[in-house]
C-alpha cells in the first residue's frame, strides 16, 4: 500500500473507530428531526424548503469534524514524520480530505434519504438532492480540511472553524439549494465551487499545516 492510499485509509479509520464520522451525521437528522417543529406540519411548506433545509444541516454537520482533522496530528508530531518520510504537506493534506469525504458523503447521503422522508420531500425531489450532495460534499470536505489546518493549535478552534468555514461555504449553500428548485444552471455553478476548493485545498492546507510546523 502506498503511502498517500495509507493515510486514506488512516483518516477513514481513525474517523470510524472514535466515532467522529457518526456525529455529524447525528446532528445532521437532528435538524431535519427539529425542524418540522419550528415550521409546523404543512406537508407542503416543508417539501417546498426540504432541499434548503438539508443543505444547511449538511453545512452545519461539516463543521463538527474540524478539530480532529490537522490539530491531533500536529499535536502528537505525526505530521512531522511524515515531513521526515519525504511526503509533502500538499500530499498529505489531500490524503486527508479524501479520507474524510469518503467517512463523512457516504452516511450523509444516506441520512439524506431519512431526512427527506421527515420533510415530505418527494421521491423525484430526493434523486436532484443526492445528486447534488454527492457533488458538493467535496467541497464541503475540502473546506473543512483547510480549516482545521488554519485553526489547528489555536485557542477557541471550534468557535474559529466556524468563523473560518462558513462565508466560504455560503457559495455552495447557495448553488446546492438552488439546484434542488427550479434554477437552471445552479448544478454547474455548484460543481464548479466544488471543483475550486477541491483543487485548492491541498495547497492551502498544506501551506497552513508547513507554517504551524515552521
Amino acid at each position: 500500500m502506498s503511502a498517500f492510499a495509507a493515510i486514506v485509509w488512516r483518516e477513514l479509520r481513525r474517523g470510524w473507530s472514535t466515532g467522529g464520522l457518526l456525529m455529524p451525521v447525528a446532528f445532521f437528522l437532528l435538524v431535519a428531526i427539529l425542524f418540522p417543529f419550528a415550521i409546523g406540519p404543512d406537508s407542503k411548506l416543508l417539501a417546498r424548503i426540504g432541499g434548503g433545509v438539508i443543505w444547511a444541516a449538511a453545512l452545519l454537520a461539516a463543521l463538527l469534524p474540524v478539530e480532529r482533522l490537522v490539530a491531533p496530528d500536529a499535536e502528537s508530531g505525526v505530521l512531522d514524520q511524515f515531513a521526515v518520510r519525504g511526503l509533502g504537506d500538499g500530499t498529505v493534506a489531500a490524503a486527508k480530505m479524501i479520507g474524510h469525504w469518503l467517512g463523512f458523503a457516504p452516511p450523509l447521503l444516506a441520512a439524506t434519504v431519512i431526512a427527506a422522508a421527515l420533510l415530505h420531500v418527494p421521491g423525484s425531489a430526493l434523486a436532484q438532492i443526492l445528486l447534488c450532495l454527492a457533488i458538493g460534499t467535496p467541497g464541503l470536505a475540502a473546506l473543512g480540511l483547510v480549516t482545521a489546518a488554519l485553526v489547528a493549535g489555536l485557542r477557541g478552534a471550534g468557535a474559529l472553524a466556524g468563523l473560518v468555514m462558513l462565508p466560504f461555504a455560503v457559495p455552495l449553500l447557495i448553488f446546492g439549494a438552488g439546484s434542488t428548485g427550479d434554477q437552471p444552471g445552479a448544478l454547474k455553478l455548484l460543481a464548479a465551487v466544488s471543483l475550486i476548493y477541491l483543487a485548492g485545498a491541498p495547497l492551502v492546507a498544506g501551506a497552513a499545516i508547513r507554517m504551524g510546523r515552521d
